[in-house]
Formats: C-alpha cells, sequence, structure tokens
C-alpha cells in the first residue's frame, strides 16, 4: 500500500521552534525521505473553533503559516500543500461520520473533555465535534501515517474507530491511519523559555521561526535556568534548566568545536555547571550561538519567499485544487458504499423508472 501522511496546523500565529521540533522536522525528514506522499493542510475551519468572531486573525495568517513552511524546507514539488475550507470533501464527510459517534463518546475524549470542564459545556459544538472533522482530514486523502504528539493520540483512536465502524458497516472503503510520533522525548513537548508548560502563542514564551537574530538573543538571555544558582561558584542544576533542556535538543558536537571548544560534548558541559565554575551567561551564549546557526537558513528562505508571494499563493491554489482532486474521489466511493449515489446509481434509476 503507498503511505500517505496528513499533518497540518491552524492558522492562528506565526510558527514557532516548538512546532519545529514536534512537527516541521520531522515533515522536512519525511518528505526527502521518498517514501511517503505528503498533504499538509492549513486548518482554517478547525481554527473558527474558537476564532469565529474574529476570523480575520485566520486570514492574516494563513500565509504566514505558508511561509513558514517553506521557511523549514517543506517544497510544493515534494508536499501537498493545501486549505481546509477549500476542499468540500473535509465539510460533507464529518456529516457522515457524525452518525456513527456518540455524544458520549466525544465527551470522553481528553482533549474535549478537559475544556468542557474547565468552558463548563459552554462550547461551540464545532470544537465538541472537532474529533470527528479530523477524522475526515485524515480519511479524505486515505492517509495511512499522521506524525502527532503523545497528547494527540486519542485523536487518533477515535479517526481509526470511525473508519473501522465505517467499513464494517459499508464495506472496506476507508484506510485505516497509524500515528508517528517523534522518537525524542523532549521534542514531543518543547517548554517555553519560561520553563512553564509547553512553547504557546497565548503565554507569550516563544522563540518564533521569523524572530530576528537581536530577538533570539533577547529571548535566550531572559530564559530560566537554575534560581540557585547565584554566583558562577554555586553548583547548579541541570534538570529542569531550560538552557540545558534546549541544548539538548539542538546542540551538536560540532558546536563544540565551532563556539565552545573548551568542551568536546554537552555532557562535560553539564558536568561543570553541575559542579559549579559555570556562569549562566557561559551556556546562554553557546545556546544563542546554536540557535543562531539552526534560524538563520529559515530565515533566509523566509525573506525569499516573502519576495515571491504571487509564486507563494500560487502553490497554495494549485494544492487545494490537487486536495480536492483526490478527496473528490473518495467522497464518491464514500456515498457510493452508502447508496447516495443516486444519479449515478443505474440500477435506482431503473428501478425507479419502472415503478413509476
Amino acid at each position: 500500500m503507498k503511505k500517505i501522511i496528513l499533518t497540518g496546523d491552524r492558522p492562528t500565529g506565526s510558527l514557532h521552534i516548538g512546532h519545529y521540533v514536534g512537527s516541521l522536522k520531522s515533515r522536512v525528514e519525511l518528505q526527502n525521505s521518498g517514501e511517503y506522499e505528503q498533504f499538509v493542510m492549513i486548518a482554517d475551519l478547525q481554527a473558527l473553533t474558537d476564532n469565529a468572531e474574529n476570523p480575520a486573525k485566520i486570514r492574516e495568517n494563513l500565509m504566514e503559516v505558508m511561509l513558514d513552511y517553506l521557511a523549514v524546507g517543506l517544497e510544493p514539488d515534494k508536499t501537498h500543500f493545501f486549505i481546509q475550507s477549500q476542499v468540500p470533501a473535509l465539510f460533507e464527510l464529518p456529516m457522515y461520520y457524525a452518525n456513527l459517534v456518540t455524544m458520549a463518546r466525544l465527551e470522553r475524549n481528553p482533549t474535549v473533555k478537559s475544556e468542557i470542564k474547565e468552558r463548563e459545556r459552554i462550547l461551540p459544538v464545532g470544537f465538541i465535534t472537532y474529533p470527528i472533522s479530523q477524522a475526515a482530514d485524515i480519511t479524505a486523502f486515505s492517509a495511512t501515517h499522521v506524525p502527532v504528539g503523545s497528547d494527540q493520540l486519542p485523536m487518533i483512536e477515535q479517526t481509526r474507530e470511525i473508519v473501522e465502524s465505517f467499513n464494517r458497516i459499508y464495506g472496506e472503503i476507508l484506510t485505516l491511519p497509524e500515528a508517528v510520533i517523534p522518537k525524542s522525548a523532549n521534542a514531543r513537548r518543547l517548554v517555553g523559555i519560561d520553563g512553564n508548560a509547553k512553547m504557546s502563542k497565548s503565554l507569550g514564551n516563544c522563540i518564533y521561526l521569523k524572530d530576528t537574530p537581536e530577538l533570539i538573543k533577547s529571548k535566550i538571555m531572559k530564559m530560566y535556568t537554575d534560581p540557585n544558582h547565584i554566583k558562577v561558584e554555586d553548583p547548579g542544576q541541570v534538570e529542569g534548566n531550560v538552557v540545558f533542556t534546549y541544548l539538548d535538543i539542538f546542540a551538536k558536537e560540532e558546536h563544540f568545536k565551532k563556539y565552545l571548544p573548551k568542551y568536546q560534548n554537552l555532557e562535560e558541559l553539564k558536568a561543570h555547571y553541575q559542579r559549579g565554575g559555570l556562569g549562566d551567561i557561559t551556556i546562554k551564549n553557546f545556546l544563542n550561538e546554536v540557535m543562531q546557526e539552526l534560524l538563520k537558513p529559515m530565515r533566509e528562505r523566509r525573506e525569499y519567499f516573502e519576495q515571491r508571494k504571487p509564486e507563494v499563493l500560487e502553490m497554495l491554489k494549485k494544492g487545494s485544487q490537487l486536495a480536492k482532486e483526490r478527496s473528490d474521489k473518495l467522497v464518491l466511493e464514500v456515498r457510493k458504499a452508502m447508496g447516495l449515489n443516486y444519479f449515478e446509481d443505474e440500477l435506482f434509476i431503473k428501478s425507479y423508472i419502472n415503478n413509476v
């Protein structure tokens, strides 16, 4: 069976390095592996679940997200980019799938359950039925693999249940997807620069892919380290120290040769910090060099495409058309399996005419 990937992001703001380590880096690797056909969706419909009164926010950020995709190395000749709202199948399939899921099952979904508890059921129906919408996104392209964080596994399980129910009732039409989880535990949930929770736009603790060199350095210098590491000679904690959390993910041995030759690797740096005699400024400066090296080519690619906006818009337009054509084929199969293809079904037409 051909391997197909479906993934994407909600256009509620520019993407940050949390997105990069959590999904974008993996998407580039999967794209370049030659093993998969990859669809990347800008999920504007899903973004409406908590932005219905401010759709301008989605419109303003849609192209920002697309530029970030291009910045990290996703390419239109290897990856199909598309906008969710431009693909009719993605709001037809949910109507069919909704009849295969109970409200009780939706409310058991951890994401939905936590929001219901927090907001006391004052939620738009669109949010409660989000798992059904996601199932449509995945199955519309017969996706075999879906890259997700561990916190999204219940969503994939919900999709698998819908697929199994549909196929049991109507025949083997839908593809049963598998989750692809990042290998690195750190990458699955990158903490914010303040050390609290995960990196989040709403918390303002992000380093964005498009940040300037000056802004990147400023944010790194404000990073949370060890509050008890007051003097340089004090022993320091590595666990829970955001700078070392980031170095665990981003630092490589070649970085030490270039920027901190006193140490051969990260283990030596950690050992020195733990026994004392190593200041926070030194490790922050080193992290800054590492992050600047990582983000510079992304920023340059982004600037390149910002000067070619008509081309970027055309990429999205062509990708959305391709996504429509591919998903329309699946919808026709679904309608046929459910007996809803009235005007294409010769048996139905003949039966009606003969009974008149």
